[in-house]
């Protein structure tokens, strides 16, 4: 968690004491993704791009739980930080796969 309040800019000065929805929780939970939708198969491909090879695809129909569509919604972060998250996930997934080699050592 420090390191995600470091990151956020002004993260420490932009904590509001208090700021919970539940007196059970100190502090609420913000969604930082980015707001854009992205195609499972745009992911996946990014994923591919990333990894510099190709998924195993095995297609299967929807399966219980599964959504038609989802997306972060990270306007409770701009609200309280006035941070936007603006990585898209091609360079996003570059990024993550990078420093997961990296910190595994593969």
């Amino acid at each position: 968690i420090r390191g995600l309040i470091d990151a956020v800019p002004g993260g420490e000065e932009t904590r509001v004491a208090g700021d919970s929805l539940s007196p059970a929780a100190p502090y609420r939970v913000v969604n930082i993704g980015n707001s854009d939708k992205v195609r499972l198969m745009d992911f996946i491909e990014a994923i591919e791009a990333a990894a510099g090879r190709k998924a195993v695809r095995n297609y299967m129909p929807m399966q219980t739980g599964d959504v038609y569509a989802t997306y972060a919604d990270a306007e409770l972060l701009k609200a309280l930080t006035g941070y936007r998250p603006q990585t898209d996930i091609r360079d996003g997934m570059a990024r993550f796969v990078a420093w997961y080699r990296e910190y595994y050592g593969v």
